[in-house]
Parts: C-alpha cells; structure tokens; sequence
C-alpha cells in the first residue's frame, strides 16, 4: 500500500525492438513468416478471412472458407452496418453483437524450429477463442484487453501451412456505448529464442529525480523456455541522438531451464532532459541477450524521465510546477472508422484535444490501444489509465457487462492493463472503475481495496483512483478509504465541503460538465429547447441531462478549489452510441430504442464525431490556453428572422471583447466582470431559469437580426490581439476540398482526413448546406470512410457520397498497401463547383 502520496513518479514505456528489414517482414502476399537469429516482432494483420455465425467446425485446418471475405487488420465488423433500430439504437443502432470467425493460413520456415514461437492480439471484441491447427489455446472474455498464446508446440514448418482461427461472440447490451465488434486492434508474431525478454518484461522507475541526475530502476524478467545454459545481458540507455548516457551488464553462469529469472539494474544519468507536457523527450533503453557470443534477443524501453506529485492541498505537479489537469474523456471508437485502432486517426483525435488546450485524456472507461499509449508519450500528454465500467454489480441496461467476468478475470485483466502500460511516462494514474454500483453496497470498500492492492503490487509507483458519482453512498461504504485519489463526477458544488470534512483526500474531478450540442444548430428561445424536433441539440452550450451543468460551472469551483488536480470533460470527442438526451423509452427486453430512432451517437462531445470543433471547443480553448484567441456564434443566416433579437455570445482568453454588426459597434464587454455572477447552486442554468445566460466566461450580446457581417474583435491593455467574422452566406455555389496531408505512408493504413466546405460565391461557409456529394478516388489511395457529424443519421460510414451537415462533410480517404504514387480525389454535387485534389502515397 501507497502511504504517501506527495511522491515522486517515473517510469518509461515499453516497445519491443523491431528487428524488420524488407525481407525479414511477413511475405505479405504468400503468407509466409520469415524467421531471423534475433528476437522478431512483426505484424501479423494481414491476409485474414472473416465470415459472420457461429459456423462450427472453423477451428479446423480442412474446413472450407473460401467464400469469406478478405480482410485486412484491424477490423470493426459492426461498423459496415446497416444501422437498424434492431440493434439497439441506445448503442449505436449498428450489429455489435452475434458470432463471428476470423481465420489466416501461414506458413513457418525450418529455421524457425526451436525456436518460441507467439502471437499477441492487441484486444479482440470479445469473448475470444483462440485457436492454432484445431488446438484451443484460450479463451480471453475482455474485449479491451491485450493477451498473447504460445503457438510452439502445434506450428507446422517448411510448407505444410497453419490455420489460425479466432472465433468471437460480443452480446447486445455488453456495454453502455458503442464497442465494436471483431479483432479491432493490431496483431502480431514473434519468434525468440528459447532465451528472451519476457511479454512486458520490463520495468522501469526513477526513484529519485532532480535537475541534477536520474536514478533508474530496471528490472528485467528473463524467460529460459529451453534447457540449463549461460546467458548475458546488456543494457545501454542512449538519449535522442543516439549518444550513450548509462549502460550495464550482467552474465549469468547458469540460467536454469523452464523458468523465469529477475534481474535488477540501476543507473544515473546526469543532468537528464525531463519528459513533459511541453517537452515530451524520451530515452530508450536498449537490452540485448546473448548466448555464446551471439546476440539471441533485442529488446527496447523507452524512457521518460519525469518528476510527479500529488498534493492534498495542491493538486498535481510536474517537474516542480502546478500543472491543472485540463483533460477530456474519450471513448475507443473513431467515428466513422469504428472501433478500428487506427494509428493517424488516434493521432488525429489527440492532435485537435491538443489544439482545444487539453493537457490530459481518461481513457473511459476501459484500457488504451498501445497507439494511444504510445503517442501520449510522444506528443507529451498525461494519461490517467482505467481499466473498468462495471464490478461485480450490472449497470442499468448492461446485462451483459463485465461483471459475468469479474471474479474470474478482474485481476488477470488488471494486472495485464498495468503490466503493458506502466512504463509509459504519460500515465500519471490508474483508475479501477468508473460510477460502479457497489459505491452502494456494504462490500464495495471489499473489492475497492482489492483492486487497489492488486496495482500497488504490479505499480507502486502511481495512485489509483475510482471514479464516484455516488460519493455519499461511497463514503458511508468506505470506498474512498481504499483508494489513493478520490475522483468526483459532476459534484463541483462539494469540492469545498469535502475538503473541510476529508482534508487529507487527494481530490480529482474525474468527470465533469455533460453538456450536449450539435455543430452549428441553434434554437430559439435558447432557452427553451432541452430536447427539439429536429432531433438536435442547440449549440448555444447549456442543454444537457439531469446530472449536467455547462463549463462555466465546472470552471468557477475549480477556481475556487486549487486542491483540486483538476477535470476530464464529458466529453472531447462524440463518439457513437448514448444518445443522450434522446434515446426514447427502453425496449431493452427486444434490443429496440424506439423513441428518438435515429438519433445514434452523442451529442457531448466539444468536437463532433468526424473532429469538426463544436462552439464549446472554442469556450474550453478560451479557458485552457494562452495564445490570443476570440470565436463568436451563431451563425448569421436566419430564414424569418429579420429585426428579431438574437443573442450572440463571444468566447475569448483576451480581457475584453468589442462586436459589430455589419460595421456597427455593439460596445465592449470585459471577461469576467460584464456578467452575471455564478450562484453557489449549479441546477440555476436550467432552461426555464435563465433567458438571459451570461457567466464570467462567456460575453453576450443581444441583437436584432440584419443579415451582414459580425465581427469580434479581442483586446489586451487595450490593444487588439485576435479578432474573427462570420458573414451572412448567398446561395451554394461551389465547395473546397481540404486535406488535413497531402503526404501519406503507403502501409494501407495511414489515413488524410478530407473536409468539405460548401461556400458560397465569396467563398463563405454555407452554415445551412446540406448537399449530397459523391467521391471519386483513384490511384495510390481508397475511401477509408465519410462522415459529417450529424448525429441523428443512418447514412453508411462505408461509402462513397455524403450530406454536408451545416455546411461541412468529411472523407477519410486511406492509401493502398505498398502502392506509391499520386491519389486523384474528385468529388460531384449537383449545382456546385468543385475542384480535385491530389494527394501523395510514399
């Protein structure tokens, strides 16, 4: 157990060494796997065939696939549709449940003979069975977690081929969102010698870190999977060019067979480079494992060297200095391309957070992809890690959640999340659960504290947080007692009264705000419309469920509250599935949503599900970062509006804000003092109490509606700093094609995100545009998706046309697997002009 919680926190990130040259890759076409006389991790996603039932006898090497669909990994069967009420609305309206198979034929060279042979999967959706030339190697039910099996004793070598094949059941109502379905993260094959670096088999901390040096730990897990024998082991820890800062070995006289050995290391490295937010550097440490003089094994940790605290009556720090948690929940799924772990599309998605101001994600409410993990390391971003939505009690509707595998699974899968991630400097904590029912039950603090004790064991090195919507019903169970941070969810209201009564709790808010908007829609009265016929919610940011209250709130208790480290917004991104506040009346007995159908994925999110930045992207901007900025809403194209008053609200980090009107001042408004101040009771913001909404962080204006030009304008000491207009736009006459790349890797995965901007004649963004346009794509690439961010459609993600929705619409184009060169994009819609593109695969 943790006892003190001011402590100092570091750790690396774990990455096997790829060992690849181009002939030493999977024979991509042929489906055969090279060995080499070094450890090899290399992928395993190609040449997969999948069929959907429960088709028995697939397991076996002679059964006749040959009318399944090819596919490449990874793969969300679920997200190709259709959408159908059928399928529960409620998750996304789209097939996450039923049976499906995957299987792949490859072949093994002699020279990989004895040698240890395994296969990784990243995660697979879920309740998988895992099977090699018949053989069951396991059953792994957690559809989030990574798991590897030993393919050594039943592999065929030389040209006899090897049928795996992995069969998968996820269940209606397994989850609270949409999940996915099928093998949707990265696999992989590697071939070591019987002596090798185990699966996650490193561990570093850096015990003590000042400006002056680094201490660092590594302990090193060393498998003997073959008879007695000798072995050395070296490790060198080089810096970003590649110079070498601390090194050591150890030989080992005899390494007895059939077993695992602990070794244990310790360097200094003067005057380190710290990993942060602002600077995320890394080292790595290089591991090689020899027998005889002749190098078995390479294996590489990286290294971030970092200086974390939690204080009580301070929040976090990092390196010496408060560091607000600015963070965002984000849910798996990656908008039009499902469940599919995507590496440019995670990039992507923590690219724009970045932009917005986040410092931070919570990977709600289930373990990260290795991309996730990896790129917060890279793009220097905290991490808090949760491993569970459900214990051992359901969730509402969640019949069939993670609590049917509790008792059996829950440390296995604990220990795996923290074993593969706990090198990662990104990761400031773990969370064991999110809102779990057993806040009230007497025997929560029971399971709490096991949890707990189990990432103190794997992890001493970080606290462990619960996530408590229920904090009453937990505190009189005792549930904070058993873990290091206590995480609130939508209490802001108590920050205060809980620190007066538990001053020595370490306080996160761990899920904050719920507000819910669609992109550009705006209802007037404002104030009226928490949900509207249109099936949308309006963007003026201040509709949400019962538990919700807009950003400002949130905001004000922080300020009032340094104790606190910090919020995770509900949420950064939309995501598919909850599609609150529609969602109708719960047939869950029969799968159906009926009431709002189709409405099919949230509305919480700051940016909507295709990343188009919502108006609250821009208030949380105005809250979050430092580089003068100024956005203004709504639109200004209102049909039967003329001379009626409409309120404009400006967000803004600037001390004041100025607005005209087609060149008229409306006067300046000072952030922060031209308001209405914040009542100590957040439920004040409900539609009916508050026509005239105004807070310290946001300015209003009310102004009758002349179609023009609004401007904003943002001052410092009274000099203008940013300034934004938006124009009444004509008629639709053209649109632009807008690629986030113009280079992309030809690996037939990486990814250029395509918008689509209708305009008018000036070139104004067309914000009511809802044209039908259709994509052409040729050459080196292909259409991954398309999107737009509506919420309340059942167009397909899998196709070659899309709506614009409030002007915009995006293609996600994808390039094709080692074919380079120039990918033409055209694009058509009837009544408007629009020029290609060409992109590049290289």
């Amino acid at each position: 157990m943790v006892n003190n919680k001011n402590i100092s926190r570091q750790n690396v990130s774990l990455k096997r060494l790829m060992l690849l040259t181009c002939l030493s890759l999977i024979g991509l076409f042929s489906g055969q796997v090279l060995a080499s006389s070094v450890g090899v991790k290399q992928s395993f996603n190609d040449n997969w065939l999948f069929s959907k039932g429960k088709l028995p006898g697939a397991e076996q090497v002679n059964y006749n696939d040959e009318n399944w669909q090819p596919v490449t990994l990874p793969h969300d069967w679920s997200i190709e549709g259709p959408f159908d009420n059928k399928y529960n609305a409620r998750n996304g309206g789209l097939p996450v449940f039923g049976h499906g198979w995957y299987r792949k034929s490859f072949t093994m060279p002699h020279s990989a003979k004895g040698k240890h042979v395994s296969v990784t999967f990243d995660a697979a959706m879920y309740d998988s069975n895992v099977y090699i030339n018949g053989h069951l190697l396991g059953n792994r039910p957690f559809g989030y977690i990574a798991f590897e099996y030993d393919l050594t004793p039943y592999l065929n070598y030389g040209d006899k081929p090897n049928v795996i094949a992995v069969s998968l059941a996820p269940q209606n109502f397994s989850a609270r969102w949409y999940a996915g379905a099928g093998i949707y993260r990265n696999t992989w094959l590697e071939i070591n010698d019987a002596v090798h670096v185990a699966k996650w088999g490193t561990f570093v901390s850096t015990p003590t870190v000042t400006r002056e040096l680094a201490k660092v730990k590594l302990e090193t897990k060393l498998n003997n999977l073959g008879k007695t024998t000798s072995a050395h082991i070296r490790h060198v820890i080089r810096d970003r060019q590649g110079n070498v800062v601390a090194q050591a070995e150890s030989q080992l006289a005899n390494l007895a067979g059939k077993s695992q050995q602990t070794l244990n290391h310790e360097f200094t490295i003067s005057e380190p480079i710290l990993w942060d937010i602002n600077n995320p550097y890394l080292y790595k440490i290089e591991t090689q494992v020899s027998r005889n003089g002749k190098v078995v094994d390479d294996y590489t940790t990286t290294l971030g060297v970092r200086h974390i605290e939690y204080k009580k009556d301070d929040g976090f720090w990092l390196n010496w200095r408060k560091v607000p948690i600015q963070g965002v929940c984000l849910h798996h799924d990656n908008g039009p391309l499902g469940a599919v772990a995507n590496r440019r599309a995670i990039e992507r998605k923590l690219q724009i957070m970045q932009a917005m101001g986040a410092n931070s994600v919570r990977t709600s409410h289930n373990p990260p992809s290795p991309e996730m993990v990896e790129l917060a390391d890279e793009m220097g971003i905290l991490l808090q890690v949760e491993s569970f939505d459900v214990w051992k009690i359901e969730k509402r509707t969640v019949v069939n959640g993670y609590q049917i595998y509790f008792d059996e699974w829950a440390e296995r899968d604990l220990r795996d999340m923290i074993r593969q991630h706990r090198n990662s400097p990104s990761v400031i904590m773990w969370s064991t659960g999110n809102e779990i029912m057993e806040q009230a039950n007497k025997h929560g603090a029971q399971v709490a504290k096991m949890l707990t004790e189990i990432a103190h064991d794997e992890d001493p090195n970080r606290l462990v947080a619960v996530g408590f919507n229920n904090p009453f019903g937990a505190i009189k169970n005792k549930l904070p007692a058993e873990v290091d941070i206590v995480g609130l969810n939508y209490k802001p209201t108590l920050y205060d009264d809980f620190k007066q009564d538990h001053p020595d709790w370490i306080v996160l808010a761990s899920e904050t705000s719920s507000v819910t908007s669609t992109r550009g829609k705006y209802h007037l009265p404002m104030e009226k419309y928490k949900t509207h016929d249109s099936r949308y919610v309006t963007s003026y940011d201040i509709i949400g469920p019962s538990w919700a209250y807009p950003p400002d709130i949130e905001f004000e208790y922080l300020a009032r509250n340094p104790h606190v480290m910090g919020e995770y917004i509900w949420t950064g991104f939309d995501y598919l599935g909850e599609p609150t506040p529609y969602g109708g009346k719960d047939h869950s007995k029969n799968g159906y949503w009926n009431g709002d159908w189709p409405v099919r994925s949230s509305s919480f999110g700051a940016v909507d599900l295709v990343g188009f930045p919502k108006d609250r992207f821009y208030l949380y901007q105005s809250q979050w970062t430092q580089t003068p900025m100024v956005h203004v809403l709504p639109h200004w194209n209102w049909t039967n509006m003329e001379g009626k008053t409409i309120p404009v609200y400006a967000y803004t980090n600037a001390e004041e804000v100025e607005l005209f009107v087609n060149g008229k001042s409306f006067g300046r408004q000072v952030k922060g003092v031209d308001k209405a101040e914040l009542p100590i009771d957040f439920r004040w913001w409900k539609a009916e109490n508050r026509p005239d909404y105004k807070t310290p962080y946001r300015l209003r204006w009310d102004v009758a509606y002349h179609p023009g030009e609004l401007k904003v304008v943002a001052y410092n000491q009274g000099r203008k700093v940013a300034e934004k207009i938006i124009k009444t736009a004509g008629q639709a006459v053209q649109a632009e094609l807008l690629p986030d790349r113009t280079h992309i890797k030809a690996d037939g995965a990486d990814l250029s995100y395509v918008t689509v901007d209708v305009l008018d004649k000036e070139g104004n963004l067309v914000p009511t545009a809802e044209n039908k346009i259709r994509f052409f794509v040729e050459g080196a690439g292909e259409i991954a998706a398309v999107g737009n961010g509506d919420s309340a459609t059942i167009e397909p993600f899998k196709a070659d046309y899309r709506r614009a929705f409030s002007g915009k619409a995006m293609l996600i184009v994808k390039s094709k697997k080692g074919v380079t060169g120039k990918i033409n994009i055209r694009a058509y819609a009837e009544g408007l002009t629009i020029a290609p593109i060409t992109l590049y695969a290289q």
